[in-house]
């Protein structure tokens, strides 16, 4: 998805859903705001969709389905994650930052067998990871070769890493162009824990902020709650990955455990993590008046003026969202059961409505 056009959405919007010929309804309150973007997600071609809204210092959950589809999701209703879950990775950087484990400006090591590419003076460091400025492409050269279409990450080993790093150059010098890389957050996670990226996203992450259903494990009961994705109306099997992960590739969540990981975002003074969300949430590189990324975050203005901390996600199934602005103590997030394709305005409706909901909420 092209990130940039994304923004368009948080500077356009103007408290009510960004979808063509929408308007506010005359009932405000809190029910009827997410019932509308759920019936508008609905008509987007979601088969389900479910929203999570932390306001006024509580949270709210509701879900909806189109006619003849399975119950409508709840907060316990497993969904693929996508990209959000590189807010995880970044989490578990600064948890090894506070730590003093490592530096941000420590340079990615990895196994002597896998070669880390240069170009010009400085070498990639973990902050370039972190903020999209490492230079290297969204994938590596190799992944697609043979791949499932279904499951691109699936077959993909280490060995096929290590292969694909020798064939891959930078398209930039490292920190010096914002540029989205699922491989520069794969490879962080290798960095931070070889080879056991996702029980060191549960050491450091999930478990303490009690997110017990956001794992790349779908256990027994998470795989009788889970939605199932869809692709062009069709039914698709979900994406797995043992190597890149750490881009949130093969993440589960549900609605509950993003609201629990916001809350800890909005209040981080009250988390056991409060100094890596902190550092996750500072700013660590500036690409325009419209864009700054913290570590994972990115980071854009509001209509009111607040800040919008942001990220979103997709895999080949699902789409999600998630949004929240500190100073007014609000967020939201979306996830809906389809992998959602980009509307006229250059974003995709998951998005829109995520954001159209935060700008209304933002603006009580």
């Amino acid at each position: 998805m092209d990130r940039r056009k994304f923004l368009t959405v948080a500077t356009a919007a103007t408290g009510v859903s960004l979808l063509p010929g929408t308007a506010a309804a005359a009932d405000g309150t809190l029910p009827a705001r997410v019932r509308r973007q759920l019936d508008q997600a609905l008509a987007a071609g979601s088969p389900s969709a479910v929203c999570g809204v932390i306001h006024g210092g509580r949270p709210y959950v509701a879900g909806a389905a189109k006619d003849g589809e399975a119950p409508a999701p709840d907060g316990r209703t497993v969904f693929q994650l996508g990209s959000i879950g590189k807010t995880l990775t970044a989490t578990a950087l600064a948890r090894a930052v506070c730590a003093g484990e490592t530096r941000l400006d420590a340079p990615l090591v990895l196994p002597a067998r896998f070669p880390v590419p240069r170009k010009g003076p400085r070498r990639i460091t973990l902050a370039d990871l972190a903020t999209h400025t490492s230079g290297l492409p969204s994938l590596p050269p190799n992944l697609l070769a043979g791949a499932d279409p279904y499951d691109p990450y699936a077959r993909y080993t280490l060995d096929d890493l290590a292969a694909g790093l020798g064939e891959t150059t930078l398209d930039s010098e490292p920190g010096s162009t914002y540029a989205y890389a699922n491989l520069g957050f794969g490879l962080l996670g290798q960095a931070l824990a070889f080879d056991a990226v996702d029980a060191m996203l549960w050491r450091r992450v999930a478990a303490p902020l009690r997110l017990s259903d956001t794992t790349t494990t779908l256990r027994p009961d998470m795989a009788s709650r889970k939605a199932v994705g869809h692709l062009d109306g069709e039914a698709v099997p979900d994406w797995h990955d043992r190597v890149l992960s750490a881009a949130g590739t093969s993440i589960y969540s549900t609605a509950d455990d993003m609201l629990r990981f916001l809350g800890a975002q909005l209040r981080p003074e009250r988390s056991p993590l409060r100094a890596a969300i902190e550092l996750t949430q500072r700013p660590h590189f500036t690409v325009d008046r419209d864009l700054r990324l913290g570590l994972g975050w990115h980071l854009s203005p509001l209509p009111s003026g607040r800040t919008m901390t942001w990220h979103n996600g997709s895999t080949g199934g699902f789409s999600t969202c998630a949004a929240f602005s500190r100073e007014s103590g609000t967020a939201v997030v979306m996830m809906v059961n389809t992998f959602s394709q980009e509307t006229g305005s250059g974003a995709r409706p998951v998005d829109e409505l995520t954001i159209a909901l935060l700008g209304e909420l933002d603006a009580d």
